[in-house]
């Protein structure tokens, strides 16, 4: 199964409990309050401004982003456990 955002939500796959070494320090993700981290699986065109174009994100298909735990959505695509939500929603755009 597919599924294709509208305006500005994007589509996530969270990531969880993984462990990640960074150097001699050791990361590892929680579920506690504290944000969360996800793979971005499907983006919608962006809102539309005042001449009704489509403003494009800066969210891309593929990103691992970090995202606040309580605003989005859950939403099971196929047998994937996601979250939906808006741009205004996810906090930053991990790169290594």
């Amino acid at each position: 199964m597919k599924i294709k955002p509208l305006l500005n939500n994007i589509v996530v796959e969270p990531i969880k409990g993984e462990t990640r070494n960074k150097g001699v320090l050791l990361l590892q993700s929680t579920e506690k309050d504290g944000p969360q981290q996800g793979k971005v699986i499907a983006v919608g065109p962006g809102k539309k401004n005042a001449q009704g174009k489509a403003v494009p994100m800066d969210i891309k298909k593929g990103n691992i982003v970090l995202f606040t735990k309580y605003g989005p959505n859950e939403v099971k695509i196929g047998d994937k456990d996601c979250i939906v939500l808006k741009e205004e929603d996810i906090l930053g755009i991990i790169e290594d």
